[in-house]
């Protein structure tokens, strides 16, 4: 890739794929995101719909939550683990509550001040993908 393609890769927004099964929280979470600065690719508030993105799109970063209505997200876990594309788990649940996909991952406790969540996300994003 030519340094300025690289230099106009460097200057996009993050890209960061939501997966969170409360819609009203989604919402607010994607909006957050947009405000500091980040595109939101997607939401995804089912496991089925989460797998499929994860498939076919292309983005950075994802927020996760650790349960989707009652179905563990490990396998979205482990589905971006594939890819090497770096998420975090923003949950209810305590770590020794969740699945071992998520081992390593950084882990959110909810509910999370919107300002934590922004620094968390910002401290994942692979090198070269900054705001």
């Amino acid at each position: 890739m030519s340094p300025r393609a690289t230099a106009m890769l460097d200057k996009r927004h993050p890209r960061v794929l939501v997966i969170e099964d409360e819609p009203v929280l989604a919402f607010a979470i994607e909006d957050l995101l947009i405000e500091a600065g980040f595109d939101v690719v997607g939401v995804a508030t089912r496991l089925e719909t989460a797998l499929a993105i994860v498939k076919r799109d292309v983005f950075d970063a994802a927020i996760l939550d650790a349960n989707l209505a009652g179905v563990s997200a490990g396998p979205v876990a482990s589905a971006l683990a594939a890819r090497g594309l770096p998420f975090l788990v923003l949950s209810g649940y305590l770590p020794e509550q969740q699945d071992s996909a998520f081992s390593g991952a950084l882990r959110l406790q909810k509910p999370c001040r919107p300002d934590r969540l922004v620094l968390a996300l910002r401290s994942i994003l692979p090198v070269g993908v900054m705001l």
